[in-house]
């Protein structure tokens, strides 16, 4: 599996973007997907997940102003983010995994099978 992330760019705070993030490879089926963030001096962190029948899990920071979803005919995810402050400046990356159990953990204590390239989100104040 062969992923790409898209859609990041420089916004306002209290605007939003959409990432994209499409997949390539046979054996995506069943596949579920996440989004990570690495914020300038800190570690990787988990900002949402969805699985392949669609159940959605969010960190605290994410919950309530980014909603995920993905498109399995078109083997694509999406993170949509509304909202955004300073602090969700980051470079964000989708990932994907046969365990969903691997890629919704909040702690990112899991090595994840598949990354894409990340994109990168600039929230300015």
């Amino acid at each position: 599996v062969q992923l790409q992330a898209s859609g990041g760019g420089l916004v306002q705070a209290g605007g939003s973007l959409r990432l994209s993030c499409t997949a390539s490879g046979r054996a995506f089926d069943g596949y579920a997907m996440g989004w990570f963030r690495r914020a300038p001096g800190s570690e990787r962190e988990f900002v949402a997940a969805i699985g392949w029948s669609g159940s959605t899990y969010y960190s605290d920071s994410s919950k309530g102003r980014f909603t995920i979803s993905r498109d399995n005919e078109k083997l694509m995810g999406f993170l949509e983010m509304s909202s955004l402050k300073p602090e969700d400046t980051g470079v964000y990356y989708c990932a994907a995994d046969p365990a969903l159990w691997k890629v919704m953990d909040p702690e990112h204590r899991y090595v994840i099978t598949y990354w894409g390239k990340g994109t990168q989100v600039t929230v300015s104040s």
